[in-house]
């Protein structure tokens, strides 16, 4: 029982059901219109009914008895109403001076009349794809190149001023119009002027290079002299610093000798002197300094030679 349950369950939910539902919208007994669409009914070449609003519809209740016959004999058109983008790249133009430039052009749209946009126009995104191309070269060609490739907002409103209008007979209404790229299209000289730019750059690089190798100069060659004049200006001050305290010291008798004897005796180890140590005793040394200046008259005598007698020359007697 439970098995049979399942069963008939199953081909009422997943078989009965669809085929019910799929002939009841054949027969035109309702519809469903989704988010950001339209539904448009024609019957016999002309449209019986506009269905705007997303959800149910009952379409007895909308077309009437056309309902009936609007699936069968007739059409139904879906349409996405909402807004749609497209980039149209590198439309050629030439500037005043003669440059082959290119510009992409960046556009929105979106279908503002239903019926004009089905029976105007065969092909209205297409049509709208070559009006603003063919607006874009002829309101931007010509024109001065540091004016095209600065005033992109005002170029920008040209091209969807000129393109509204037609637009809006088609029943596809041109929203934001925005120029997005400017660019050369000749490959000579867009080497030209990156060589240009490149060789430019250098310049700047070497200039900036200079002027700061030129700063660091000044800096330097100012802190030395300012180290200098401080330098010569504490070498002028130490002695009037040294005399003031040397004045200061001379005051005190006992203080003043004793550094003076300090002084004395710094000065004769950085002179590295020879020194002789001599023991205590005046007998001593008495006699060490006579033999010390006994010496010296030694040694010459016997250094210088005796005379030798002149040979005789006169007359033998």
């Amino acid at each position: 029982m439970n098995g049979a349950t399942v069963l008939l369950t199953f081909a009422l939910l997943f078989i009965v059901v669809p085929i019910v539902g799929g002939l009841i919208r054949v027969f035109g007994v309702y519809t469903f219109v989704n988010e950001g669409t339209r539904h448009v009914y024609v019957l016999f070449g002309n449209v019986v009914g506009i269905l705007d609003e997303p959800g149910l519809h009952l379409l007895w209740f909308e077309l009437g008895w056309r309902a009936l016959l609007v699936n069968w004999m007739g059409q139904r058109h879906v349409l996405d109403m909402r807004m749609d983008q497209e980039y149209l790249r590198s439309a050629p133009v030439n500037s005043e001076e003669g440059a082959p430039m290119g510009i992409g052009v960046w556009y929105e749209m979106y279908v503002s009349d239903p019926i004009a946009y089905l029976f105007r126009n065969a092909d209205p995104r297409g049509s709208l794809r070559a009006n603003v191309s063919n607006s874009t070269v002829r309101c931007l060609s010509n024109m001065p190149l540091a004016e095209m490739l600065e005033t992109r907002h005002r170029m920008s409103l040209t091209v969807r001023t000129e393109v509204s209008p037609k637009s809006a007979e088609w029943g596809y209404m041109l929203g934001s119009v925005y120029i997005r790229k400017v660019h050369f299209r000749d490959a000579g000289m867009i080497r030209q002027i990156e060589e240009k730019v490149v060789n430019r750059l250098r310049q700047v690089t070497s200039a900036i290079k200079q002027d700061g190798a030129n700063q660091v100069s000044i800096i330097r060659s100012t802190a030395e002299r300012q180290a200098a004049i401080e330098f010569a200006r504490a070498a002028a001050m130490r002695p009037q610093i040294v005399g003031a305290a040397l004045n200061e010291i001379a005051k005190e008798p006992d203080i003043s000798a004793a550094l003076f004897e300090v002084l004395e005796t710094q000065n004769l180890l950085e002179a590295s002197p020879q020194m002789t140590l001599i023991p205590r005793g005046a007998g001593t040394v008495a006699a060490l300094m006579a033999a010390d200046s006994r010496e010296p008259r030694e040694t010459k005598a016997r250094a210088t030679p005796s005379p030798s007698p002149a040979p005789h020359t006169g007359p033998a007697t």
